[in-house]
C-alpha cells in the first residue's frame, strides 16, 4: 500500500501547477526534466538497452514511471523489471514513437492515488524536451563596466537552483548587470573555476534555468572565470553572489544500480 501522507516534490509541484498558471507549470516541467522515475521495463535490460512496458489504455498506448521505488512497490502485484531514469531521458526516448493515435503518453505514479498521479499526452512531452531545447548565449562584445543586477524574481530563483545544482562542478557564482564596449547592456552569470570538460554542459544547464522562469538565453550571457580573474573581482563588488551547499561525499561511490543511474553511459530506449 503506498503511503499518501508522504508527499514527494514532484507531488508539490503538481499540485501547484493544478492552483497557479504558466510559472508554476514550467516549475513542474523543470522537477520532472530531471527527477529520477522508475520506469517499468518489457523485460530485463539487455546491456544498455532497454525497453520500456507499454500499455494499451482507452486513451491509447503508455507507459509507466513513478517518482519513488515506494510507489513503483505498491503498484504492482509481483517483482517487474524497471530503470531508474531522468524525466528527460524518458521523454526523448518516446517522443516521435507511434504516432497519431498510436503516440506513447507517460503516466506519472498512476494507481498510487497520489496527488503528482497524471497522464503525460504526447504534447506535454513535446512541450517538455521544446523547453530543453535551448542554447547558451555568445557573447560577442567585450564587458566594459558592470553594475548591480536588476532581474525578475523567476529569474532570480531559477538561476539559484541551478547554480545550487551544479554544486561540486563549480566553486561559485556571480551576477551582474553589465555594458559592453558597443554599448549594449544585459546581464552576465560568471561561473568560477568549472573544469574545461564540464562547461558545455553547464552552460546549457543555465539556458535551460531561462527557458523553464519563462525568459530567452538571451536574457543572460554566462562566462567562466577563475577566482583570480579580474573581472570576477569587478562583478563581485556590484553583483550577486549565489551561496553553495556542496552534497555530502561518500565514502564510496556506490555501483548504479539499474540501467540509467550511470550519466556517462546514457541508455537506449527501442
Amino acid at each position: 500500500m503506498t503511503d499518501l501522507s508522504h508527499q514527494t516534490a514532484l507531488d508539490a509541484a503538481y499540485g501547484a501547477l493544478q492552483a497557479g498558471g504558466e510559472a508554476e507549470a514550467r516549475a513542474f516541467y523543470r522537477l520532472l526534466a530531471d527527477a529520477p522515475l522508475c520506469l517499468l521495463l518489457a523485460a530485463e535490460a539487455e546491456g544498455d538497452t532497454i525497453t520500456p512496458q507499454v500499455f494499451d489504455l482507452a486513451d491509447g498506448p503508455v507507459v509507466l514511471a513513478f517518482d519513488s521505488e515506494e510507489r513503483l512497490a505498491g503498484f504492482q502485484d509481483s517483482p517487474l523489471p524497471y530503470a531508474i531514469l531522468p524525466g528527460r531521458v524518458i521523454a526523448q526516448g518516446i517522443v516521435g514513437q507511434g504516432g497519431g493515435a498510436g503516440a506513447i503518453s507517460l503516466g506519472l505514479n498512476l494507481g498510487t492515488g497520489a496527488v503528482s498521479e497524471t497522464l503525460l499526452p504526447p504534447e506535454a512531452l513535446a512541450h517538455l524536451l521544446a523547453l530543453l531545447d535551448v542554447a547558451s548565449n555568445v557573447i560577442e562584445g567585450q564587458p566594459r563596466s558592470f553594475h548591480a543586477p536588476q532581474v525578475p524574481p523567476s529569474l532570480d530563483l531559477a538561476l539559484a537552483q541551478a547554480v545550487q545544482a551544479a554544486a561540486g562542478l563549480i566553486a561559485g557564482a556571480v551576477l551582474a548587470g553589465v555594458t559592453y564596449d558597443n554599448g549594449a547592456k544585459g546581464h552576465m552569470l560568471a561561473l568560477i573555476g568549472a573544469a574545461e570538460t564540464a562547461q558545455p554542459a553547464l552552460a546549457k544547464a543555465m539556458a535551460e534555468a531561462l527557458s523553464f522562469a519563462g525568459l530567452e538565453a538571451a536574457a543572460l550571457d554566462v562566462v567562466f572565470l577563475e577566482m583570480e580573474a579580474a573581472a570576477l573581482t569587478q562583478m563581485a563588488r556590484v553583483g550577486r553572489a549565489y551561496e553553495l551547499t556542496l552534497p555530502e561525499t561518500p565514502a564510496e561511490r556506490p555501483t548504479p544500480s539499474a540501467p540509467g543511474m550511470d550519466p556517462n553511459q546514457p541508455p537506449r530506449l527501442r
